[in-house]
């Protein structure tokens, strides 16, 4: 009689060894999250000025927003004028790249707007600019 060999392969040749693959994903992901910039909201919509002349900001670490009636917003949450500046070098500390963005409304007073100024003064940020309409 003549014997019949199975050629099966064995359970060691059929698997796929996925852990380099993971790896990399997960470097990846890692890579993506430290390298991602995220977008900064002041809390509040303003009526911003119009302007003929812009610059656009590249890297912006705080937005300040002021609103018709005189509320000063930083980072979703309402800020008294006289901790403006702790919450500008809190901000600022965690991305020193960046400049501050004050976002004023039209109808907003000019005391609120030299306060937030001061304040970024006094926190040493160089890079200041008023956020205006097209």
């Amino acid at each position: 009689m003549r014997q019949i060999r199975s050629h099966a392969r064995s359970d060691d040749e059929s698997d796929l060894n996925l852990t380099p693959m993971l790896d990399v994903v997960f470097i990846m992901l890692i890579f993506f999250i430290v390298t991602a910039t995220f977008i900064k909201q002041a809390g509040i919509d303003v009526l911003r000025p119009d302007a003929e002349t812009y610059i656009q900001k590249p890297t912006v670490s705080v937005l300040v927003a002021i609103s018709q009636s005189g509320e000063i917003w930083i980072d979703k949450k309402r800020v008294d004028a006289a901790h403006v500046r702790a919450q500008i070098e809190r901000i600022h500390a965690e991305n020193p790249k960046g400049g501050l963005v004050i976002q004023a409304d039209r109808g907003a007073k000019y005391e609120q707007l030299k306060a937030v100024l001061d304040a970024a003064r006094a926190a040493n940020l160089t890079e200041v600019a008023i956020a205006t309409e097209q």
